[in-house]
């Protein structure tokens, strides 16, 4: 009989053959047979097995900022790879062809395989992105191991929703992650929009993770009409304050219509201005605006003077006012950005690896 998948490492045995699933903080009870929420983690034979081990369903050369991490390796490039499946429903994903995708495909992709790809593509770093990595957590834990022997830094783009037996196991390998709220996590979008019960999970991940020297930002997807409460907000605002603190890179997403949400616009710009004064008002230094090109929040600022201090386009890095210790070059001040712009730094981006 073939073997099926690869076996997990984070579930536990229960009666009557189940296993629950210890990675997401959905817990899923698993019978034999069966698979949990995210359709890829199933359990064979009284063992949890993880299908999707090893299969690619995207994988791209991106801009770090892209992530969006702004504060982190500036200008680098990452290999971004995702799989099928998802432990949300969100029904405005873009990326649901594969998030949202019931039967376990890809292109297989070794952890080694990734690491020889990325540094033949002249990346400084790999990046699980565009469905959640909590529920591909072995196969990226190996990517990752063999990432580091070779010199490559590892974030996750993460909705958060982990458990903190899946902080405890990836948490020490990680350099860096982005972690995703949607409608500032208020409780009632949460549960019509994603399928999902709370915020809780994901603000315990994510202070977590920064207890262990992960570098963490911030995002926050603002739905216009239906997620963009400016109570919620300023309520997430203050927790980042509080618990992260006023230096934590703070995103704020501009939305788009897709999937199963076509009938709303993009969010208004206005809106994510407001927001971002609110947010600012709660003393976060950094605040962003993200999906808004050219828009002049996309740059950095110092708190210090007012002065910009990485301008940016996008994903793009147009001007690089830090000096050779990341100071503010006008008032001295430290700007808490992991890295620095590589000399040979170039704005441009890679095609796609088919």
């Amino acid at each position: 009989m073939a073997v099926v998948g690869h076996r997990a490492t984070l579930f536990e045995p229960m009666s009557d053959g189940k296993v629950r699933c210890t990675a997401c903080a959905r817990y899923c009870a698993i019978p034999e047979g069966s698979h949990g929420f995210c359709y890829v983690r199933e359990n064979v034979g009284g063992e949890l097995r993880l299908l999707s081990y090893g299969l690619a369903a995207a994988v791209q050369v991106d801009p770090v900022e892209k992530k969006p991490l702004s504060h982190f390796h500036p200008g680098a490039r990452v290999l971004s790879i995702g799989t099928v499946g998802c432990n949300w429903r969100c029904q405005y994903c873009q990326n649901a062809e594969i998030s949202q995708e019931q039967a376990v495909s890809g292109r297989p992709l070794s952890p080694t395989a990734a690491v020889d790809l990325a540094l033949r593509l002249e990346c400084q770093g790999i990046t699980f992105t565009y469905n959640e990595p909590t529920i591909f957590i072995e196969y990226a834990l190996d990517v990752i191991r063999a990432a580091k022997g070779r010199g490559l830094f590892a974030n996750f783009v993460t909705n958060g929703y982990m458990t903190p037996e899946a902080v405890e196991l990836i948490g020490p390998y990680l350099d860096a992650v982005s972690v995703d709220f949607k409608g500032s996590g208020e409780p009632g979008f949460m549960r019509r929009y994603i399928t999902a019960k709370g915020p809780a999970p994901i603000l315990d991940t994510m202070v977590a993770l920064q207890e262990r020297g992960v570098h963490v930002e911030v995002t926050d997807l603002i739905v216009p009409e239906v997620g963009d409460d400016p109570e919620a907000l300023r309520g997430l605002a203050r927790f980042v304050r509080d618990h992260l603190g006023p230096e934590t890179p703070f995103h704020l997403l501009r939305w788009h219509p897709d999937y199963k949400m076509l009938d709303l616009p993009e969010t208004p710009v206005p809106t994510l201005e407001r927001l971002h004064a609110i947010a600012k008002s709660e003393g976060l230094e950094y605040v962003y605006l993200g999906n808004v090109w050219g828009h002049p929040l996309e740059s950095t600022y110092c708190p210090g003077c007012g002065s910009v201090a990485v301008e940016r386009y996008g994903f793009f890095i147009r001007d690089w006012r830090l000096d050779d210790e990341n100071r503010c070059r006008s008032c001295r001040r430290a700007i808490p950005i992991v890295g620095r712009l590589r000399p040979e730094y170039e704005p441009t981006f890679a095609a796609p690896v088919r």
